[in-house]
């Protein structure tokens, strides 16, 4: 809870310090004293925006420094690593030219990471928050803030997800069978034509290599040819010519011995034109063109672009798809026996979420009837002496019975005077009687709320 409250230079307030206690508190006074100011600063407290409208004619900053029970806090500590303190103290500096800061026991915290915290201690009612009771999607939500149901619609809400999902495998299942069975002709027909193509890895490379090596095969022969005649087979060759030369270095060799070694390289020479010419010589034999492996070439690949262009991917992904067909006719052909057995599945798992959202209506009709009760006597408090409320629970409309938030639709209703039946409030309460109530209820759920 908020124990104290100081402000330092906004709006009109040049300096106030609040004590309040458990219980109700009352701030009073004329039109302009300041009240709304104090609400102002606490919305600075708990992370709101802020300007430098807030900072006080003539000063150059701003301050609120506000001190709670940490109460219900651990949490948030714990995430965002600060120490926690039997209190909370938070300080939001606010400087002329509008920037602001935040500290959170000492430690300095951006705005967003403030909102989180302000959400866990303290909670600002308007005088037009009674409209909220209008929306009669929130009715479930407040009875169970007094029911302490949260960590059970927690649990619950991951079951009925899981259920869902069941469901939605199910459901992608259905298909009309005239329809299923141009799927499977459709299907059949595409794998029957890629395994007919038989499609390799990397083999569309390969045969572009290999085509376009036929393409130029005379080209290639041509300079093979000319390459061995030059180092080996033609009169003059290189071979022929380091053979000479060897000749005569052995003769300069025999007068002057320091040229072995000179003899020795051009022997080397003359063995690496020899090897050389023996490799062109070895692979032009090789070498086995004919027109019939080009056509063939150019009929394989021209395959392979056809069916690239009709299902619109490359050779990769032809084969990846293949593979996917199959297993979509098999998942076709198998359909009807898994989805036996998901319905199998969902038919058990159906009856656990109902029974874990029987578990949840049973605690909201017990807090309903207390609810009520309570409800009732703080509305006579503040005359409406023949004031009825009920909490109306009913049943979940439609299959399977039960939604996200369990079995159950709630509705507030209330009459106001005696012998009149209760009514649906978010249709017959006035704005005044929707102001009170919002007051009891908040009042009331305060006591399961550590805000």
């Amino acid at each position: 809870m908020l124990a104290e409250l100081n402000i330092e230079n906004i709006a009109v307030i040049e300096n106030a310090d609040i004590t309040l206690v458990p219980g109700l508190n009352v701030l009073t006074g004329e039109t302009g004293a300041g009240k709304s100011i104090v609400i102002d600063a606490l919305g600075a407290i708990l992370g709101g925006r802020t300007s430098r409208d807030l900072v006080r004619t003539g000063a150059d900053k701003a301050a609120v420094t506000a001190v709670f029970t940490s109460d219900g806090t651990e949490g948030w500590f714990e995430e965002n690593e600060i120490e926690l303190e039997d209190n909370v103290v938070i300080r939001r500096r606010i400087s002329a030219d509008g920037k602001s800061s935040a500290v959170v026991n000492g430690v300095p915290v951006a705005a967003g990471t403030l909102r989180s915290l302000g959400a866990l201690l303290l909670d600002i009612h308007g005088q037009n928050d009674g409209r909220q009771l209008m929306d009669e999607g929130r009715h479930r939500e407040y009875l169970d803030g007094f029911a302490g149901v949260e960590a059970d619609l927690a649990a619950y809400r991951k079951r009925y997800e899981t259920y869902t999902a069941m469901l939605s495998d199910i459901h992608a299942l259905d298909m009309d069978e005239l329809e299923k069975r141009r799927l499977e002709e459709s299907l059949r027909y595409r794998i029957a034509e890629l395994e007919a193509a038989d499609l390799k890895a990397g083999e569309q490379d390969e045969l572009s290599a290999r085509r376009e090596l036929l393409r130029n095969a005379g080209k290639l022969t041509e300079a093979l040819d000319a390459s061995y005649d030059a180092l080996y087979g033609a009169r003059g060759s290189a071979a022929e010519q380091v053979g000479d030369a060897a000749v005569t270095a052995e003769r300069a060799a025999a007068l002057v011995p320091e040229l072995n070694g000179v003899v020795v390289q051009i022997d080397e020479a003359r063995h690496l034109i020899e090897d050389a010419a023996e490799r062109l010589r070895d692979f032009r034999e090789s070498l086995d063109f004919s027109p019939e492996e080009y056509d063939a070439l150019e009929t394989r690949l021209a395959l392979i672009r056809r069916l690239g262009k009709k299902f619109g991917t490359d050779e990769a992904g032809l084969i990846a798809l293949l593979a996917q067909s199959k297993r979509e006719l098999e998942a076709l052909e198998y359909a009807e026996e898994r989805r036996a057995g998901l319905e199998a599945e969902l038919a058990e798992y159906q009856k656990q979420t109902r029974a874990a959202a029987e578990a949840i209506s049973a605690k909201r009709k017990e807090a309903a009837a207390v609810l009520q009760k309570r409800i009732e006597e703080g509305l006579k408090e503040l005359n409406m002496p023949s004031v009825r409320f009920e909490a109306e629970i009913l049943p979940v409309g439609g299959e399977p019975g039960f939604d996200g938030s369990g079995c159950d639709e709630v509705r507030f209703l209330m009459s106001a005077n005696a012998g009149e039946a209760p009514g649906r409030i978010s249709r017959i309460a006035s704005g005044g009687e929707l102001a009170r109530i919002m007051l009891v209820m908040k009042d009331v759920l305060s006591e399961r709320d550590a805000v």
